[in-house]
Formats: structure tokens, C-alpha cells, sequence
């Protein structure tokens, strides 16, 4: 006769708040997977010529609430990183607690210098949206927003850095828990590589033009959807890992159990 394990009276708890966390997590990529696209690149595209700040003097003049409320849609997404941060490091701290405490970290700095860097375009509204009509041809006008713009990309720029760091370590994270399928690990660690090349390159390559990150986004798109499928199912106890569970002695151990 085997002695069966004593329930642990703080599981259900334990298990409770790691679906909550997983659909925290989950709510708030999904609700950034949208807004961020269409800030940049339905809206932010459209107004910021690169070449011509006359032009894009001109066009955030013409459409300026349209680019209020892109600015405020990037503002939105900055706060939900900080929650994502929270709920990815509840799941993830039973595969190491201070990696994950690390990585978590890692997003919230990404997203206070991404709010700082986005500052320069609430800059920018302010002095359009506030210049009479005729000093929307002015020169001094067109440099200062030509220099907000610019302050901005760069701050960006950097921000994307501590972001790739955040992704390479979560998806090591995400290899090592038993929660996830190791791909997904893997796909994660790809998508932050591609953020460190692309904001490597924006900063020190003249005339960089690669986006190496739109095609190693998969990862942080299969994402959304395991954390929902946690948010539902449930993860597995908190104390087991991959490390663990896949050793010949803790195989060993539950065929003779």
C-alpha cells in the first residue's frame, strides 16, 4: 500500500491566483495587440513624414485629434505593460523566482521610458494644436516638431532595447516552465532578438531599413493565446519544473508509486 500525498490546503488559492494572473496577462497583450498597430501604423505613419517636417507640420495640424488620440492609445499601452509585468511574473516565479523578478523588471522599464520617450509626441500636439494658422509655416515651428519627432524615435529606440532583453529572458523562462511548450520559449526569445537588431540597427547602421521584428512577432502572438488557454485550464503545481519532472529518478519514482 502506497501512502498518498497530503493535499496541499493552499493549492486551490495558489491555483486560483495563477489563472488570474495568466488572464491579466493575457487581457492586456491582447488589448495592446491591437491599439499599438493601429497607432503607429494606421496613424503615426501617415502623419510623420521622415523627410519633411513641413509636411508633417501640415498633416498633424490637419488631423490633430487623430493624433491626440494615437498618443493616448500609446499612452494606454505603456500602463497595461506594467500589468502583463505583474502577471508574468506570477506564473513564471516557480521556475526561478529572481529571473523572474529580473524579467518582469525588465518590462516595466521598457514601459516608463517608452511613457518618458512618448512625451515628445504630446510636445508635439501641444505646440500645433496651440500655434495660430499662421505660424503653422513657420520654420521654427516645422524644426521643433522635427526635433520632438526625432526625440521620440530615439527614445523609442532605446526603450525597444530593455524590451528585447525582457523578451530573450521570458522566453528562456518560458523553455524552462512546465506551463508552456518549449517552442514557444524559443519563438519568444526570437521576437526579442529581432527587437535588439532592429533597435541596434535604427541607432548605430546609417540608413538602417530593416524590420526584422514584423517577422519574428509569432512568439508574442502564441502567447496571448497558451495564457488564455492557462487562464482556463489552470497551470500545474507550483513546485513542479521541467528540470525536475524530467530526471530518471522522479520518473523512476511515480512508476513505482
Amino acid at each position: 500500500m502506497t501512502d498518498r500525498p497530503i493535499a496541499d490546503p493552499n493549492r486551490p488559492t495558489a491555483d486560483h491566483s495563477r489563472r488570474t494572473s495568466a488572464l491579466v496577462a493575457a487581457t492586456g497583450l491582447l488589448s495592446m495587440a491591437i491599439p499599438a498597430p493601429l497607432a503607429q501604423f494606421g496613424v503615426f505613419a501617415n502623419l510623420i513624414v521622415p523627410t519633411d517636417t513641413a509636411a508633417t507640420t501640415g498633416n498633424i495640424a490637419a488631423s490633430i485629434g487623430l493624433f491626440g488620440a494615437a498618443v493616448a492609445a500609446f499612452a494606454v499601452v505603456a500602463i497595461l505593460d506594467v500589468a502583463v509585468a505583474w502577471g508574468l511574473y506570477v506564473l513564471l516565479r516557480p521556475v526561478s523566482g529572481r529571473a523572474a523578478l529580473v524579467v518582469a523588471w525588465l518590462r516595466v522599464v521598457y514601459a516608463v521610458a517608452f511613457a518618458y520617450a512618448l512625451r515628445n509626441l504630446v510636445d508635439v500636439a501641444q505646440r500645433v494644436n496651440g500655434a495660430p494658422p499662421a505660424s503653422l509655416s513657420s520654420d521654427q515651428l516645422h524644426a521643433q516638431v522635427g526635433q520632438s519627432v526625432t526625440a521620440f524615435h530615439h527614445g523609442w529606440d532605446l526603450a525597444l532595447l530593455v524590451f528585447g532583453l525582457h523578451l530573450v529572458g521570458l522566453g528562456v523562462l518560458l523553455y524552462r516552465s512546465v506551463d508552456f511548450p518549449r517552442f514557444l520559449g524559443v519563438l519568444v526569445a526570437l521576437a526579442g532578438i529581432g527587437y535588439l537588431a532592429d533597435a541596434l540597427g535604427r541607432s548605430f547602421v546609417p540608413g538602417y531599413a530593416l524590420t526584422i521584428s514584423t517577422f519574428t512577432f509569432v512568439g508574442e502572438a502564441l502567447l496571448i493565446a497558451w495564457l488564455f488557454r492557462l487562464a482556463i485550464k489552470g497551470a500545474r503545481a507550483p513546485e513542479s519544473a521541467r528540470t525536475v519532472a524530467e530526471t530518471p529518478a522522479a520518473a523512476s519514482k511515480a512508476v513505482a508509486s
